[in-house]
């Protein structure tokens, strides 16, 4: 899938020598399809700034600044929570990056290694970067106060008593212990 704001750098045209800078700030245009593709209300401010930088003889590394202001319904009262997203995102890119095979993989320790590619799209990384930095379970600050019981017809809400079945052992003990003296 093509990225909303597609920027691809084809990585064998760049300077070897130094750094190449970016910057993607999308239109309002493209905050909306950003935010319909990423599944939230709003995208107000998005920006992705940073620079590719050579490694060795065949590597790249990419090091950026993702600040972004997404507006999503709380998961409890749908009320719209702003988040401020300001993230570091570094990738590398390798020549000799070999993917791992089996069925029993391990999360490897540098999770940015990637294998070089031809072009490298700096939009993609954009979305896939915001697409991780997004809260998954937002939640309004109105949502600390609802207490939500859910108990069959007739039966007594649970309670921090009826779930602590120590606590009434406790209670008779210190009865006990109160008429012995």
């Amino acid at each position: 899938m093509k990225p909303i704001l597609s920027h691809p750098m084809r990585l064998s045209d760049l300077p070897r020598r130094k750094p190449v800078a970016f910057r993607l700030i999308p239109d309002e245009g493209g905050l909306e399809s950003l935010s319909d593709r990423l599944g939230v209300d709003a995208l107000r401010k998005v920006r992705f700034e940073g620079a590719i930088h050579p490694q060795g003889k065949s590597d790249w590394v990419l090091k950026a600044t993702l600040g972004a202001t997404v507006v999503q319904p709380c998961r409890v009262t749908t009320d719209p929570v702003v988040t401020r997203i300001d993230e570091e995102v570094a990738r590398t890119y390798a020549a000799d990056y070999v993917e791992p095979a089996g069925d029993d993989v391990e999360m490897p320790e540098d999770d940015g290694l990637e294998p070089l590619p031809a072009t490298l799209d700096v939009g993609a990384v954009l979305e896939e970067a915001l697409a991780l930095a997004i809260p998954a379970f937002p939640r309004a600050p109105a949502a600390d106060e609802i207490d939500v019981a859910a108990v069959p017809p007739g039966a007594d809400p649970i309670d921090d008593d009826t779930v602590k079945p120590f606590a009434g052992l406790a209670a008779l003990r210190d009865r006990m212990k109160g008429g012995d003296d």
